[in-house]
């Protein structure tokens, strides 16, 4: 399908797709809306840059417009989108309003770490739609300020995320209070067992629309991964940075502590870094996220909070300072590079207890990643060790969290908070998709 025409939308959501500059759907989308619109439940399987986040937010909307009825009652409202982490819920936020903004359709966000009297207020007036992480929902409907009885249409977004950060059970006393006479929509990027387990639960009789084999990493990626000594990571990720065409990175790492000391390290080699993790305030991560969306940073470190739904457009490399312990995570974490048609670079360093992580990464991915020795820190006795253990010694090479560090340095002030960031805006481009994660926020 080459545009929006064929997919029947009314013509406020067309509006809506016209300002952002957006003309074609992408293959969720055009898979998705036609059931959705029909009222079908729904299992989609889809990597994050699909543009998923627009395949539920636009036949949402439409059903919810055609079947209003006035403002909804104070703390009851129509829809619900449950979303594992604060980030992911800000952006989907950001898509119901940029494409409800000609329908006459409330929505609000609700998560931990902002005060929760302002959202208390919002439910208060009534909303048609809320955006929720599962652990302020569960706070909020325990001091009941509000009711998902006429919640006719409930969304379960980054389904095994959810289950990975512990949220099953949550989720699963949430959907007891909504509505039995709804919509349910499901989407993950994987299936393992747990997830298709808790989607037969929820779901009923389920169109199941998957847009890419599970696991894969996108094509137009370029994957490399550089063997170094772990005391060397920090002075070779400098030795990477003075490249000029590494001009928006994320850097991730596995632990919290590891995050603030790469971010100071950098810091204090003149670059404009931020970090986001979860030690770090929600004011924090909101403006280290917009100001590397803006530009205003040139690199954001992270751990794995920000490896889905993260949206920032023109990310050119996305570097695993530590590999991931789960062959998942690395896909998804390299997804936020090479998003809306452009082409992104991903670069791991791995030492030598990381070795078995990277044999797993393959065999998930189903491709060797290509090694790169032309670096001033290569250690080839690392490149030939046999892995340590594989799978079975991840539990000898996990490391504990660490504290936060401080902070120093003039660049890691203006990164985290030595001043505002204005509010972020989206680029307008033509021909962009909608919620092809790489345009803007506000297409999550």
């Amino acid at each position: 399908m080459t545009d929006f025409s064929g997919l029947e939308l009314i013509e406020p959501l067309r509006r809506a797709l016209t300002a952002e500059g957006y003309t074609a759907p992408t293959p969720i989308q055009a898979q998705s809306i036609p059931h959705l619109l029909a009222g079908r439940d729904l299992l989609g399987v889809a990597q994050t840059g699909t543009g998923k986040t627009a395949a539920f937010v636009l036949p949402m909307l439409q059903n919810l417009a055609k079947r209003s009825r006035g403002r909804p009652a104070a703390g009851r409202p129509r829809a619900l989108i449950l979303a594992p982490t604060r980030e992911l819920a800000v952006q989907i936020g950001d898509s119901v309003r940029s494409y409800g903004r000609f329908l006459h359709l409330r929505g609000t966000t609700i998560f931990g770490g902002s005060p929760m009297g302002k959202q208390i207020r919002a439910l208060a007036g009534g909303v048609d739609i809320v955006i929720a992480t599962p652990g302020r929902l569960m706070d909020l409907l325990n001091r009941n300020k509000l009711r998902l009885d006429d919640v006719s249409i409930f969304v379960l977004d980054e389904g095994d995320r959810m289950l990975d950060m512990g949220f099953v059970k949550d989720v699963r006393k949430i959907a007891d209070l909504v509505g039995s006479n709804r919509q349910t929509l499901l989407f993950s990027a994987t299936m393992p067992t747990a997830v298709a387990k808790l989607a037969e639960g929820l779901l009923s009789d389920p169109v199941r629309v998957e847009v890419a084999p599970q696991s894969t990493t996108a094509e137009r990626i370029e994957q490399r991964v550089l063997f170094v000594e772990k005391a060397k990571k920090r002075a070779l990720l400098s030795n990477l940075l003075k490249d000029a065409d590494i001009s928006r990175a994320l850097i991730f790492t596995r632990t919290k502590h590891g995050a603030d000391r790469v971010a100071k390290h950098l810091a204090k080699g003149n670059v404009i870094v931020g970090v986001i993790h979860g030690n770090k305030t929600q004011g924090a991560r909101q403006r280290a996220l917009n100001g590397f969306k803006k530009g205003q940073l040139r690199v954001l470190v992270a751990t794995d909070i920000a490896a889905r739904g993260i949206d920032v457009d023109g990310v050119t490399h996305v570097i695993n300072f530590d590999l991931p312990q789960d062959p998942d995570t690395y896909v998804h974490r390299i997804g936020r590079t090479a998003r809306a048609g452009a082409e992104g670079k991903a670069i791991s360093f791995c030492d030598a207890e990381e070795r078995g992580y990277l044999v797993d990464i393959e065999k998930v991915t189903g491709k060797a990643v290509p090694v790169h020795t032309d670096h001033p820190f290569h250690a080839q006795e690392i490149a030939d060790a046999e892995p340590a253990g594989g799978k079975s010694g991840r539990k000898n090479r996990r490391r504990n969290r660490g504290r936060n560090g401080g902070n120093n340095g003039g660049a890691w002030k203006q990164a985290n908070g030595g001043g505002s960031v204005r509010k972020f805006r989206p680029r307008r481009g033509k021909g962009r998709r909608p919620g092809q994660e790489g345009g803007s926020a506000r297409a999550a």
